[in-house]
């Protein structure tokens, strides 16, 4: 049966070519696109996960509805919006809010806290080489333990250089190499201008990778207190970045957090001008969000590889009527009605399985290249399903031109021209 299964195929090459295509391209695309979101769901949790799992990040939210408390007004504390002590205040996060944390004897579970100050629009000059830095962060030296960050040339700003106010700056290598080349450690100890305002490179930051379209290392780290100098003003921070004890800490760290800021923001967990998320809380989302991304790129391919079956359909049933003659002949000699449907249906299916086979290979291929910034993932199960649907299709839309030969009468079938 698979001899004269593989004459019927090949009698019409092209056909054959052309309606394997369809089941090919239906495969492939079914694994590349599935790669496509796998692999932006493991950028998304390699990027999250960098930062490690006992990392909190406080965050300005909608405008609570109390004032400021001990410590929270005044310089560096959270202006009222009127005159009474019990008006609303805007929603904002301050040094002193960082400091009242850090200094804390009711966090026993926070490890680290950084203040974080970002500066949007920043130009790098040096040399007549110029870079636009996609993340310009000023903080304190405890940032780089919260974010799992070392120096991989020079060194880091101390405490004295961020309450001394210096003009110092850590260079991600994305940023040092579009300015001198292929050697960043060339820029540690020269001056390069940020918007005008000349910093000293200390030292160059480990290179992280890129995650998906985002560039990790397209970033400069330097103490707030000389960003807010110069180039974000003296105004709120734009988050607070805490590092728990440990993993299993995050919760109580958490907690410790929310009493602190409750008291300093006159708020309760019905009100608070602030949130509070961890790595893990984020990467759960983001594991959510990215496994339905996944599953509706499969659906949307999935529909190449029905196309493809309707194709294997529409040939089986053009060569039924082709070979009609061929049929009647074969019944007239004996053949059984299993006989044609079983003939027919390993043509359908010897067709499937050509672009099966062909289908996986080309998804295998094309999801070694970066699309769209993303590096795919080829999930196992992927290739699996493809090819196993595609043989069910081929079966599914090959039974009804089968049953279609086997039910011609023989003498119709001989009279047939």
């Amino acid at each position: 049966m698979t001899r004269f299964a593989w004459r019927g195929v090949t009698a019409n090459k092209t056909r054959s070519a052309l309606t394997t295509l369809g089941i090919l391209i239906g495969v492939a695309a079914v694994i590349v696109l599935v790669a496509v979101g796998t692999g932006s769901s493991k950028a998304v949790q390699d990027q999250i996960s960098s930062l490690g799992s006992n990392t909190l990040t406080v965050s300005a939210t909608s405008t609570g509805g109390g004032g400021f408390g001990p410590g929270g007004g005044g310089p560096g504390g959270s202006q009222p919006t009127s005159q009474n002590a019990t008006s609303t205040r805007a929603p904002a996060l301050t040094m002193s809010d960082a400091r009242a944390i850090a200094e804390s004897d009711d966090a026993p579970h926070v490890l680290g806290v950084a203040p974080v100050v970002s500066a949007s629009s920043v130009s790098a000059t040096y040399n007549g080489a110029e870079h636009s830095v996609g993340t310009f962060t000023g903080t304190t030296p405890a940032y780089l333990l919260i974010d799992n960050t070392s120096v991989t040339d020079g060194r880091s700003f101390t405490d004295g250089e961020y309450e001394g106010h210096a003009r110092v700056a850590l260079l991600g290598t994305s940023v040092a190499e579009d300015l001198v080349g292929s050697d960043p450690a060339d820029l540690v100890g020269k001056q390069v201008s940020f918007n005008g305002v000349a910093f000293t490179v200390l030292g160059i930051l480990e290179e992280k990778g890129s995650q998906g379209p985002n560039d990790s290392d397209d970033r400069v780290i330097a103490p707030a207190t000389a960003v807010q100098d110069t180039l974000a003003g003296y105004g709120d921070l734009s988050s607070i970045s805490v590092k728990a004890t440990s993993a299993a800490g995050v919760d109580r760290a958490t907690a410790e957090v929310e009493a602190i800021l409750d008291s300093r923001h006159h708020v309760t967990s019905d009100d608070r001008d602030y949130s509070v998320s961890s790595a893990s809380s984020i990467l759960e989302a983001a594991t959510s969000s990215n496994q339905t991304f996944t599953v509706l790129l499969g659906a949307v391919a999935a529909i190449s590889l029905l196309v493809g079956g309707i194709g294997v359909m529409n040939i089986m049933l053009v060569t039924v009527t082709e070979r009609t003659r061929e049929i009647g002949i074969r019944k007239a000699i004996g053949a059984s009605r299993a006989d044609i449907v079983g003939q027919f249906l390993a043509e359908a299916v010897l067709l499937s399985l050509i672009g099966a086979v062909a289908g996986v290979v080309a998804g295998l291929v094309g999801s070694r290249f970066t699309i769209i910034g993303i590096h795919p993932v080829v999930a196992p199960y992927s290739v699996f399903l493809a090819f196993g649907v595609a043989i069910a299709i081929g079966l599914f839309f090959g039974l009804y031109p089968a049953n279609r030969a086997a039910a011609l009468r023989p003498i119709e079938a001989l009279r047939y021209e």
